[in-house]
């Protein structure tokens, strides 16, 4: 039987961090670096899931329900200054999984986060990218984009959508501020470990 207690508790841990993003989208404070209240929530919640964990062991839908369990999956998604917790996160998941406690997408969905922060080609095609000069989402390299869509299957993903083709070249001024906030996020992307500058 799920524990109540603990699935309400994840869910008010996502819903807080959701709550927080709307805002900021709303008030357009999420387009640039990371916002340090945004970070601050997701350092608050991987920590507190952190103690679930230590407690209960990885949050599964046996433990949690299915909302719970996806709940403690995107507060690890959202866990992005701390690689190591992600990581262990994902082994966590990736046991739960073949034990048919938790849903393989949560894995693959968190494996090419990972993949994506340390700079290394995707597998499942979750993770996308804004291109600086025409500002259109892609998806991050993709490792087997021939078999790509097979592994999607393979963990419960739909098919790959159509990848945009190049679109007209933004004004110079939103290029170059684009490609200042990339270099932002690669400085920090390497401040906290994941990758090396």
């Amino acid at each position: 039987m799920p524990d109540d207690s603990l699935r309400r508790e994840l869910l008010c841990l996502r819903d807080d961090d959701l709550n927080l993003r709307e805002e900021l989208l709303a008030t357009g404070e999420l387009r640039g670096p990371y916002h340090p209240r945004m970070q601050a929530m997701h350092i608050k919640n991987a920590a507190r899931l952190r103690e679930l964990i230590a407690q209960h062991g990885w949050p599964a839908e046996d433990l949690a329900g299915p909302d719970g369990a996806e709940a403690a999956w995107l507060i690890a998604q959202h866990s992005i200054g701390e690689p190591e917790f992600m990581r262990t996160a994902l082994g966590l998941i990736r046991a739960c999984v073949g034990q048919g406690r938790a849903p393989a997408r949560h894995a693959a969905y968190l494996e090419d986060r990972i993949a994506l922060f340390e700079g290394r080609p995707q597998r499942f095609g979750t993770q996308t990218t804004d291109d600086p000069c025409d500002g259109l989402s892609r998806p991050w390299v993709i490792a087997d984009p021939d078999r790509v869509n097979e592994l999607r299957a393979s963990v419960g993903l739909e098919p790959l959508p159509p990848i945009a083709p190049p679109g007209p070249e933004l004004p110079l001024e939103i290029r170059l501020k684009n490609e200042s906030l990339e270099k932002w996020w690669l400085d920090w992307l390497a401040s906290r470990g994941w990758r090396h500058s």
